[in-house]
C-alpha cells in the first residue's frame, strides 16, 4: 500500500509520467422489445427483458496529474490484449517518455510475461525496460485511481443498454474526448501518513 501511495506523492514529471490502468468486463445487451419514449406526463420506459449480445472488456488508462485518459473496449482480456494495450501506451501515447510508471492491480495478465507472450523477445524487452510497475495490494484495488475513473465512466456513459462493440467504442471515445478536453485532474489526498493512522490495524504488530 505504501509503495503505491509513495508513487502518488511524486511531483509531476513528463519524462516519468504516472499512469494508472484498470479493466472491467462489460455485457453487451439489446432490447427484447422497443422502449417506449417519453410523453407528456410519462417517463421513458423499457422492458426488463433483454437479449444478450456477448461480452467484452473495457480498458482504462489514466494519468492523474495531467488529466489524460484513454478508454477502449476489446473482445477479450487475454495476455495478448493487455500486451497490445501496453505497446500502444508506450509507442503512441508516450513515445517520448523515458519511463512510464504504471500502477495497476495484480490480475494474472498484468505482468512482463505477457509482453514476451505477445511479442518477439527483443521487442518485449525494449517495452519492459520503459516500464516501472507498481501493483496495488490484494484487496487494495481502491488505491487504483483508474478504478475510480471506471466508476465515473460507468455512471456517466454506461447507464443504458449497448448492443455491439463498435457502438460501445464510439460512446467510450466521446466520453474520453470530453473528459480530456476538461483536463480533469485527480487530486489524490490519502497519504502514507494517513494510512499509518487510519489503517493502523493493517500493519503488523510486534
Amino acid at each position: 500500500m505504501e509503495d503505491v501511495l509513495a508513487v502518488y506523492a511524486r511531483p509531476y514529471d513528463p519524462a516519468r509520467p504516472v499512469v494508472c490502468m484498470d479493466e472491467k468486463p462489460y455485457q453487451l445487451l439489446a432490447h427484447a422489445r422497443d422502449p417506449l419514449p417519453t410523453a407528456p406526463g410519462r417517463d421513458a420506459r423499457q422492458d426488463s427483458e433483454y437479449i444478450r449480445c456477448g461480452t467484452c472488456s473495457i480498458f482504462v488508462w489514466v494519468e492523474p496529474l495531467r488529466g489524460w485518459r484513454r478508454v477502449d473496449a476489446q473482445p477479450r482480456r487475454t495476455r495478448i490484449d493487455w500486451a497490445g494495450q501496453v505497446r500502444r501506451l508506450l509507442t503512441e501515447d508516450y513515445p517520448d517518455a523515458e519511463t512510464v510508471v504504471l500502477v495497476m492491480d495484480n490480475l494474472n495478465t498484468h505482468d512482463i510475461a505477457s509482453l514476451y507472450e505477445a511479442f518477439e523477445p527483443a521487442e518485449a524487452f525494449a517495452l519492459a525496460q520503459r516500464l516501472e510497475i507498481h501493483h496495488t495490494p490484494k484487496h487494495g484495488s481502491w488505491l487504483n485511481i483508474a478504478e475510480i475513473e471506471l466508476s465515473a465512466l460507468t455512471r456517466q456513459c454506461l447507464d443504458r443498454r449497448i448492443t455491439d462493440l463498435d457502438t460501445l467504442n464510439t460512446e467510450l471515445s466521446a466520453w474520453q474526448n470530453a473528459t480530456n478536453s476538461d483536463q480533469r485532474q485527480v487530486n489524490w489526498q490519502f497519504t502514507t501518513h494517513d494510512a499509518r493512522i487510519k489503517l493502523r490495524h493493517l500493519y503488523p504488530t510486534n
